[in-house]
């Protein structure tokens, strides 16, 4: 006795068309076996194509049981239905179903991407030759006939070896002479044990069948069998391809295969994919150009900090308060050299103590004059302020003993008066007092309004004696031993302080100690916060390109739904689909991304020659952009994804 491969009893289905009821399948119970060629007939709402989606594991019966190769449907979840449909059965469409932008050679193809082992690279090709399409690999649907559309989607249908093949209306599109040559071919199939079941309207087609089954308002009328008209022999047509093997999905093939869908997808649709990278490409370049603006910011600061020096204390004379009336700096009491030298014998926790004073002078050489700043310092000034000079050397001990009259000029300075010559050696007059030039500053740049490179550095001796005929300095500079001692240090000097003036404890300090620590570490974190800032706003820019993203993938969704519909039919899992369309919003995103971290880098470095604003673009901002581009592709892209996983097979397919 034949084995049973379609086994169903006492099915139904019913359709809700507002308050009516129309009952497609009606307790429908039949049996097909092995190697058997069916023709199901009946006229249009018989209920025929209803249970040919039923067999085909697109639709799902409302009551009833369906026994496919003696295992029972009902109950099978959708990655195994899934499954059953990829291995076990063909389908052919009475429209084709054939996707417009893809050749035939890919349509044939289509159903070994979602089976676990690939097809032999050659089956496509050998297909489409055993139902003469030799010459027409390469052609897209709308090159091709109708005739030749229909044996695409016949070799398609046979491309995973099923043992079943199911055709709905197979030649409902077709004239005469094609019709036969479809009909040559199933029964060509036929002859070789592929089980054959046909959903036909018309008794000469049903003819080739083998055995007719006529149903009526979703019943079986009759099952009739009866001997079929023999075609050409099978020699002359075909022969089915061999199984494939049976096993579990490969996670790297899966994604392979996943990507290059997806590429496929969004090379067909240039246009929209273009628009979607557009979106991602404003906001990745936004985000590279803000972070390198604000990071260059942040080094220009720091740069201008440091030459301030590390942990650096300045103690300054304070403010008189007589009669609610502040007398300003320097009118209570007036620091001398003897206070610097007490600091540094006195404190622990001080590595160099500096005195500074600070004036104008009129700076004449080479021919012409300056009007410029002068700052008296010691020895240590150029470790304690980063002031190493660029060109020549720094004064010494001897030279600030002796009150000597040399000068280190500042780049503003040595520029101004000396244009591009080497002014070591140069005499300068600086207050009608001759100088040599021993050295020039590093460069600082500026400050806001103020040219830190528009100074010159004399000894402090001699800035105070020599020229501004001062006997009382500015300023000391402690620097403490390590940023860990600032506070510590702070609280030493303000001590020692208030003993050498002899206050008392409920006095106030006519002096301040200012910590520079905390004025670096408040422009930093003024720095930071300004990048954030940037960085926030150029991120909600990467967010509305996301929601642009979303939005043209469900409209893609949309546009796809019968391509959706048709991958199921042919195998593809709820997975497949939803990493496919996953993968393609990520592709989009990463797309974008890349390209508007080379936008952005140029817009930065464009502001850098325009401007002359500092930049910086570091690999962690890049990695963030681009790591962002993909976030966002995958958490805007999931949304669609998923709605394109969750459609139903037959839904997606009657989707005008």
């Amino acid at each position: 006795m034949a084995e049973g491969v379609l086994e169903i009893q006492d099915l139904e289905k019913v359709y809700h068309l507002g308050d009516s009821e129309v009952r497609a399948l009606d307790g429908v119970s039949l049996s097909i076996e092995k190697g058997e060629f069916v023709a199901v007939m009946g006229a249009s709402g018989s209920g025929k194509s209803t249970l040919l989606q039923v067999l085909g594991l697109l639709d799902v019966p409302d009551r009833g049981s369906y026994k496919l190769m003696g295992r029972e449907t009902a109950g099978l979840s959708e990655t195994e239905l899934a499954e059953l449909r990829s291995r076990s059965l063909g389908f052919v469409f009475q429209q084709f179903n054939l996707l417009a932008r893809s050749p035939a050679r890919d349509q044939v193809s289509l159903p070994t991407l979602y089976h676990p082992y690939p097809a032999p690279k050659d089956r496509a090709e050998s297909l489409l030759q055993a139902v003469g399409l030799a010459g027409r690999m390469d052609h897209l649907p709308s090159q091709l006939s109708g005739g030749q559309q229909q044996r695409v989607a016949i070799a398609r249908a046979l491309m995973n070896a099923p043992s079943i093949l199911l055709a709905d209306e197979p030649t409902g599109n077709l004239d005469s002479r094609s019709s036969q040559e479809i009909l040559d071919l199933l029964g060509d199939l036929n002859a070789q044990g592929i089980t054959i079941v046909m959903v036909t309207h018309e008794a000469d087609i049903a003819a080739r069948a083998r055995r007719v089954i006529t149903m009526r308002d979703g019943k079986v009328l009759s099952d009739v069998a009866q001997p079929s008209t023999p075609g050409a022999p099978a020699a002359s047509r075909m022969k089915a391809p061999e199984p494939l093997p049976v096993g579990k999905h490969s996670a790297f093939r899966a994604v392979s295969v996943y990507a290059k869908q997806a590429m496929q997808a969004l090379f067909a649709n240039k246009v929209r994919s273009f628009l979607s990278v557009l979106g991602i490409l404003i906001g990745v370049a936004a985000v590279i150009a803000m972070l390198a603006i604000g990071a260059g910011a942040r080094k220009a600061i720091q740069s201008q900090l440091s030459s301030l020096g590390s942990n650096l204390l300045m103690l300054i004379p304070g403010s008189a308060n007589r009669g609610g009336v502040m007398q300003g700096t320097g009118s209570s009491i007036r620091l001398s050299l003897e206070d610097a030298k007490a600091i540094q014998t006195g404190m622990s926790l001080a590595a160099q103590v500096g005195p500074e004073v600070n004036g104008r002078v009129q700076a004449v050489g080479n021919g012409k004059n300056w009007s410029t700043s002068v700052v008296g310092a010691g020895v240590v000034y150029a470790k304690m302020r980063a002031a190493e000079p660029a060109l020549g050397r720094f004064f010494t001990e001897a030279e600030v003993r002796e009150r000597a009259r040399v000068v280190l000029l500042g780049v503003t300075v040595a520029r101004s008066l000396f244009g591009e010559d080497n002014p070591i050696g140069q005499s300068v007059k600086l207050n009608r007092v001759m100088f040599q030039v021993i050295g020039v500053l590093p460069a600082k740049g500026s400050s806001g309004w103020r040219d830190e490179d528009d100074r010159v550095l004399v000894p402090v001796t001699t800035a105070m004696y020599r020229l501004l005929g001062r006997e009382t300095i500015d300023l000391v500079a402690v620097e403490a031993r390590s940023a860990e001692t600032v506070a510590d240090a702070q609280e030493e000097l303000t001590a020692l302080m208030r003993k050498r003036l002899h206050l008392a404890p409920e006095k106030e300090d006519p002096f301040q100690v200012l910590n520079l620590s905390d004025i670096q570490n408040a422009f930093k974190a003024t720095s930071s916060t300004i990048s954030t800032l940037l960085a926030v706003i150029a991120g909600i820019s990467l967010l509305v390109g996301g929601i642009g993203i979303m939005n043209i993938m469900l409209v893609s969704v949309t546009e796809r739904t019968r391509e959706i519909g048709l991958r199921k039919a042919l195998g593809a899992r709820g997975r497949d689909i939803l990493y496919q369309f996953l993968i393609e919003s990520v592709v989009i995103s990463l797309t974008g991304g890349l390209i508007g971290v080379a936008l952005g880098a140029s817009i930065s470095v464009t502001v850098s020659m325009l401007l002359g604003w500092t930049t910086e673009l570091s690999p962690t901002s890049i990695a963030l952009a681009l790591g962002f581009s993909g976030f966002v592709g995958i958490v805007f892209g999931l949304w669609p994804a998923q709605k394109a996983s969750r459609l139903s097979p037959i839904l997606a397919l009657r989707y005008e």
